[in-house]
């Protein structure tokens, strides 16, 4: 980890991802960053972590670092953001659906029933990761009906395989729930409150 002391300028911001949420997210908090989506093999590493016993927060949170770590090696001089995350449904892990009949299948599976959302952030320069945060959020799906559940996917088929778990709470989604328990940039997918924290104090937006 390095400290405030080591930062002489404002440090260029890239983020690592090809998220639009996340990127969203950042532009409208008045951060200026440029884009490089890291390009890892998200199955393998889902599937060593499992191997090895270790849990859907920690899967997230080496997913994060190793999307930073990879793309910052390109921008040795930039602050590289990397994020992920993971949903936990008891002990099963869902990914994002691969198409409408996927989608559907998991939000029945969902349905009446919480799981978490696990998220995780990390900052890397010059191949080394600096920083990293991660947060817990619960979230309870009400037993919608199955009509609704229908006109919910037709209305957001555009979008539903775009998310883990087949839903986005800045849209229709938030419909599908009877209770949500965290932060809301942390269940849109970045930890953001705190990550603006540590680009602020380290030279990277303004004070």
């Amino acid at each position: 980890m390095i400290g405030a002391n080591d930062y002489h300028q404002k440090w260029p911001v890239v983020l690592a991802s090809g998220s639009a949420t996340r990127a969203s997210v950042l532009r409208q908090a008045g951060v200026g960053f440029s884009i490089h989506a890291a390009e890892i093999d998200e199955g393998a590493v889902k599937n060593s972590m499992r191997v090895a016993n270790r849990s859907a927060l920690d899967t997230a949170q080496a997913l994060s670092d190793l999307k930073a770590s990879q793309v910052s090696v390109s921008y040795p001089e930039a602050l590289v953001i990397g994020s992920d995350q993971m949903l936990a449904r008891d002990e099963a892990w869902l990914d994002k659906p691969k198409n409408l009949l996927r989608a559907r299948e998991q939000l029945l599976s969902l349905r009446g029933r919480n799981h978490q959302l696990l998220t995780a952030v990390s900052v890397a320069r010059g191949g080394v990761v600096i920083w990293r945060d991660c947060a817990t959020s619960e979230l309870v799906m009400r037993n919608f009906s199955d009509e609704f559940l229908d006109r919910y996917l037709e209305s957001e088929k555009n979008d539903v395989c775009d998310s883990v778990g087949g839903y986005r709470l800045e849209g229709r989604g938030i419909q599908l729930f009877s209770r949500v328990d965290g932060v809301y940039f942390d269940i849109l997918g970045l930890p953001l409150v705190s990550l603006l924290n540590f680009l602020r104090e380290h030279g990277a937006i303004e004070q």
